[in-house]
């Protein structure tokens, strides 16, 4: 392409055409990846004129090759589709708006590189280098939108945060991201679902070093999850060894949000243990002021006073119901795992049912979420009203309960469950019943429901597992 000469177009336009170009070439890319080859030469021409390196433009290189051959990139790709301050968008000649068109050219570079490497994934079997690639290109995508890897992916980055308010280093003012993750989080978890699917998974488990190179992830343990019981010996153990890790990445984040969790309210009626750990020194000080002898400089202690520390012994009772169908794996494993901590916290009585066309008690491993996701069986209809057989029971203090029902309520017998979930209400439970608990915050709940949950003045939660986790905390705090 030649370049327009500066008698002929003002600078600005020039860069306008540059930057025209690198988008031209990524929609050309991502609807056919057959080279074209003007937009090609014209986008290498653009590249190098502008000082970045041309791998940008080559369909095999990774992010994190060109990062690490030119360590300078890496803060350029950090919040790189956060818009400017004061980016208005208006204006198309000179530099109305304060725009810097030599910079939109480049970062339209930039963006063309991480979008075609997420979005133009071609067709066939993946490897397990390819899927561990696009993983990290995905997370490259995530950090130039101004989120931390894995955060609209629902992997182990986003279970407990949601998107982070300030990103990690945008350029200017940060946007929405709550209207992102609706739209870009379930694609690149469709896309991700799609590379783990065309990949041959049993093969790669069993080689040891191909199965070293996958990086856990929502997609690939949906997967595991549902293949576990056709795998064996070395397959089966790698499959384990992978969601062993990503339920303790998962939990380590989820944990920092249960962790402030307060359980009973102080008892005032048993005195306070008079001993020195329980001494209150402030109000010991305040309390024998009036004993304060000036001429000698000393403090003349009357009495002293002790804070209470014993607590009310009446455990909390938390049912967490489950549909363990295939459109609810998110919700399946983010709430076994959560369940498995709140069941560490003292004096709460953590009860766990799953449940498709059949319910499983999963009471006796709630304990450990590896072992209570190993004995779920992903897929098959809903009838919650065999899940509702098995917790009902379960309630013998309402005051002293919560229930937390998790599915699309997409049910075979609506009415009777309806009328079954009011009864708990009205016994006096507490009784919340859950969309969505998925790390992109998307959920389709049944309208039929939502509507008669919300007249019954129980709506549905919806949205991120912090949410659950707030509502949580405060029945139990």
């Amino acid at each position: 392409m030649t370049e327009p000469t500066t008698e002929e177009h003002p600078e600005p336009v020039s860069h306008d055409n540059r930057r025209q170009v690198l988008y031209w070439r990524l929609l050309a890319r991502l609807f056919d990846p057959e080279e074209q080859a003007a937009l090609e030469s014209a986008s290498l021409a653009v590249v190098e004129d502008i000082g970045l390196p041309p791998a940008l433009l080559d369909p095999g290189a990774s992010v994190d090759s060109i990062v690490q051959r030119h360590p300078d990139l890496a803060a350029e790709f950090d919040g790189l589709m956060v818009p400017e301050s004061g980016s208005d968008g208006a204006g198309d000649d000179g530099d109305r708006g304060g725009r810097d068109r030599a910079a939109e050219v480049r970062r339209a570079a930039l963006v063309s590189k991480v979008l075609l490497n997420v979005f133009a994934c071609g067709s066939g079997t993946v490897t397990a280098g390819q899927l561990s690639r696009w993983q990290s290109d995905a997370g490259w995508l995530e950090r130039a939108l101004g989120c931390k890897p894995g955060e609209l992916r629902g992997g182990r980055g986003a279970a407990g945060r949601g998107v982070s308010p300030t990103g990690t280093g945008g350029r200017g003012t940060t946007p929405d991201l709550s209207r992102l993750i609706p739209a870009i989080g379930p694609e690149l978890g469709a896309i991700e679902a799609d590379l783990v699917k065309r990949m041959r998974l049993r093969e790669v488990l069993a080689d040891p070093k191909l199965a070293a190179q996958l990086t856990p992830s929502m997609s690939l343990i949906e997967q595991l999850l549902r293949d576990k019981d056709n795998l064996s010996g070395v397959a089966l153990a790698n499959a384990k060894a992978l969601i062993r890790r990503f339920v303790d990445e998962v939990a380590e984040v989820l944990r920092t949000q249960v962790e402030k969790a307060t359980v009973g309210a102080l008892d005032r009626s048993i005195p306070p243990k008079r001993v020195f750990r329980n001494l209150d020194l402030d109000r010991t000080i305040w309390k024998n002021l009036t004993n304060w002898s000036p001429e000698e400089e000393r403090l003349y202690v009357d009495r002293l006073y002790y804070r209470h520390t014993a607590r009310k012994t009446t455990p909390q009772r938390l049912i967490v119901v489950v549909d363990q169908s295939g459109s609810m794996v998110d919700s399946m494993v983010n709430c076994t795992i959560l369940a498995s901590i709140f069941a560490g916290l003292p004096k709460v009585d953590v009860h766990l049912i799953a449940y498709d066309t059949q319910a499983l008690d999963l009471t006796p491993w709630v304990h450990d979420p590896f072992e209570t996701l190993l004995r779920t069986n992903l897929g098959g209809g809903t009838d919650g009203t065999v899940a509702m057989a098995l917790a009902q029971p379960k309630i013998a203090e309402p005051r002293n309960t919560v229930v937390v029902w998790i599915s699309d309520f997409y049910e075979w017998q609506t009415e009777p469950l309806f009328e079954s979930m009011a009864a708990i209400h009205r016994s006096g439970a507490k009784f919340i019943p859950v969309g969505s608990v998925t790390s992109s915050g998307r959920g389709s709940v049944n309208p039929w429901f939502r509507e008669r949950f919300k007249d019954l003045g129980t709506p549905v939660l919806s949205g991120h597992i912090r949410k659950l986790v707030h509502e949580l905390k405060t029945f139990l705090a």
